[in-house]
């Protein structure tokens, strides 16, 4: 699926017919995000992120005058003004650079990224003479491709995360240097071309979608749009400094919130330590070993765990876990009565049951 496909006409075309019916909607990413100028633009949905500078170019969409717009409006989903206030503080009052970028430092990038052994001079030279003279696509991939095979078998996930990310540190910094430098390297602008290639192509570590299924299990008609708040963000009258252009690669693997068990006891200590239980510490072991092994021995939630999402593991996991409860309720009749009767305990209860399940299924 392609901008043009979905749009009936040309990308280039974008620019000019958004002011026309039916289209007064841009859904966009970073290509129109920061890199826009629409007078008319009024009101921005904003469903990621924003920091720094990234949160200043592409508020400033709507900065534009225009005698038919009289104001502009921003319905923010991801950030708290705190952030905003922050990121435009730095450009509201005089702004100072705190440090110079050296240009020495794009040697140490070069070398860091030749160490790696992904690519080769031969095939960086190769690449830019084709890109130069105009080859098609078809015959600049395999080139591009022969490095990705090395990237993904000779480079763990920490090497792959550091390659990628000073790959892109070594582009941006010879796209900035290279426009206020009075000379050029050959090199550098050959291991720019070839590298701005590469990038896109380099998959990152893969890591598990946590949230993978959670559309299908909400029942989006229940719920109600309500505006909790207007707020005017108010900058402060001072001068500020912000930092040169960075030269080290920001490359990182994030890390799924997973608790241990030592915070799954802190939290039923916590929150239903004040329940008088006959044997506490046989219920602590029952919620975190003996309820979740026989859970995951249920034929139904293992085969939901192997074949489908968490979404649907879910479903066949709470039905597994009623099945579990209503089998002890005669040797545990006092946790039963807890886990039915108690909608806070349950749900608790559940929640944890389901991850150390899920989680025993995947280690088995």
């Amino acid at each position: 699926m392609t901008e043009a496909s979905l749009n009936g006409f040309a990308s280039r075309d974008i620019a000019d017919r958004i002011r026309e019916d039916p289209y007064r909607f841009l859904v966009c990413a970073d290509k129109f995000q920061t890199g826009y100028d629409e007078p008319l633009l009024h009101t921005m949905y904003v469903d990621k992120r924003l920091s720094g500078i990234k949160a200043v170019q592409t508020l400033s969409r709507l900065n534009r005058a225009h005698p038919k717009k009289h104001d502009a409006f921003v319905l923010d989903f991801q950030n708290d003004s705190d952030t905003i206030r922050d990121a435009f503080a730095d450009y509201y009052r005089a702004t100072v650079l705190a440090d110079e970028t050296d240009p020495n430092k794009l040697h140490n990038l070069q070398a860091e990224l030749d160490g790696a052994q992904v690519y080769t001079e031969a095939q960086i030279s190769d690449f830019a003479r084709r890109f130069v003279v105009g080859e098609e696509r078809d015959r600049l991939d395999p080139v591009l491709d022969a490095c990705v095979a090395v990237y993904m078998s000779d480079l763990d996930e920490d090497g792959q995360v550091a390659f990628k990310g000073n790959a892109k540190a070594f582009v941006r910094m010879y796209r900035f240097l290279s426009s206020v430098l009075p000379y050029t390297r050959r090199d550098w602008e050959e291991r720019s071309i070839f590298l701005d290639f590469l990038i896109p192509k380099l998959p990152s570590p893969r890591e598990d979608d946590l949230s993978r299924g959670i559309l299908e299990a909400i029942d989006m008609d229940s719920y109600r749009v309500e505006k909790q708040a207007v707020q005017e963000i108010v900058l402060a009258d001072e001068d500020a400094e912000i930092d040169p252009a960075p030269t080290s690669g920001g490359g990182g693997r994030p890390e799924p919130e997973i608790d241990r068990l030592s915070n799954i006891v802190k939290v039923f200590n916590e929150q239903f330590g004040d329940i008088a239980w006959e044997d506490e510490d046989r219920v602590r072991r029952m919620i975190t070993e003996t309820i979740p092994s026989r859970v995951a021995e249920d034929r139904a939630f293992r085969n939901a765990r192997r074949n489908s999402d968490e979404a649907n593991a879910r479903v066949e996991h709470d039905v597994a876990l009623r099945r579990v409860m209503t089998s002890m309720m005669k040797d545990d009749a006092e946790l039963f009565r807890h886990f039915m009767d108690n909608d806070g305990f349950r749900r608790w209860m559940a929640d944890t049951v389901f991850m150390l399940a899920y989680d025993q299924l995947a280690a088995g």
